[in-house]
Order: C-alpha cells, then structure tokens, then sequence
C-alpha cells in the first residue's frame, strides 16, 4: 500500500480496517467503551471507556487492530 498521508503511514491498521468493516468512536446506549472495531459479523473488540487523549485511544486501536487482522487473514 502506498502511504499517502501522516494518519496512513501513522495508523495502517486502521486504514487497512477500513477496507473490510468499521470503527466507532464515542459512547452510546449500547457500550460503554469509547472505541470499538466492528464488521459484518458484529463487535471485534472494545476500548476501555475512557482514554486521555484521542492519541492514546488511536495507538490502543492501532494495536489492538494488528491482531485483528492477523487473526482473520486480511493482511
């Protein structure tokens, strides 16, 4: 994949994820995390239910992410 902005070659997980499903962030009356990685199929993964900054729930994403995509092969 060829990197075309900061927020690419920063996160590609999330970029790459959002090829095959979505990301949702804030809370709602359905969760409690503040960002949750879904498709298809449903939930993947939830967040914790608050971080101190958008920086450090992207990088808990971007992580949790690798494993994700490991896991079902989209790599």
């Amino acid at each position: 994949m060829k990197v075309n902005s900061y927020f690419e070659g920063t996160y590609p997980n999330i970029t790459l994820w959002l090829t095959h499903g979505w990301i949702e962030i804030g809370q709602d009356e359905f969760s409690e995390s503040f960002i949750r990685v879904l498709d298809p199929g449903g939930m993947l993964w939830e967040g914790k239910t608050s971080y101190k900054s958008l920086d450090e729930a992207f990088n808990d994403l971007e992580a949790n992410l690798k494993d994700i995509i490991e896991d079902i092969g989209l790599e």
